[in-house]
């Protein structure tokens, strides 16, 4: 069996890949870089509220199981820091349609995934009131909030998976 071996670093790759497709490496450092490309503020933040929200919830789910109030707490805390955070992720992901897909018309895929992202962020918000309001009345929060909770996390699950489909990242190989 014979292995070839290349005698290329990866420098040399790049560069030749760079010549290839005419277009020069970014700085993955440089801030301008970083603030202003057209799509990475959407791609980035959305881990936040995805997370966020996913960590409430399990954190509830464990509360209403063990009866630790130091796990409502957490709960509430992440609900109330996923919910704020889909403002900006909102924002971004707007933009990131109007500079990145260059405002194409609203149809298919994209159009289901923005309709979905309103829908989850509403459903956030609403999980984060439900808690707010028996915080706020020191009251034990509704038992249908699990279910409203779970629905919500189907529904910021299958958001992400067509969002993932719209970056790229789930395309078929």
């Amino acid at each position: 069996m014979v292995t070839l071996i290349s005698q290329e670093s990866d420098r040399e790759l790049q560069e030749k890949q760079i010549l290839r497709t005419g277009r020069a490496m970014v700085n993955p450092f440089d801030l301008k870089t970083v603030l202003l490309a057209k799509h990475a503020q959407h791609v980035v933040l959305i881990h936040f509220p995805i997370a966020l929200f996913i960590t409430a919830v399990a954190f509830d789910v464990v509360e209403q199981w063990t009866k630790q109030r130091g796990l409502a707490a957490a709960a509430y805390y992440n609900l109330l820091a996923a919910a704020i955070s889909t403002l900006p992720v909102l924002a971004t992901g707007l933009l990131a349609w109007k500079f990145q897909l260059e405002g194409q018309k609203l149809k298919g895929m994209l159009l289901l995934h923005l309709v979905l992202a309103f829908v989850s962020t509403l459903m956030i918000w609403l999980v984060w009131w439900v808690h707010f309001r028996a915080r706020r009345r020191s009251v034990y929060p509704p038992s249908y909030r699990l279910a409203v909770e779970f629905l919500a996390v189907g529904l910021v699950a299958l958001t992400g998976h067509l969002g993932g489909f719209l970056s790229g990242v789930n395309l078929p190989v």
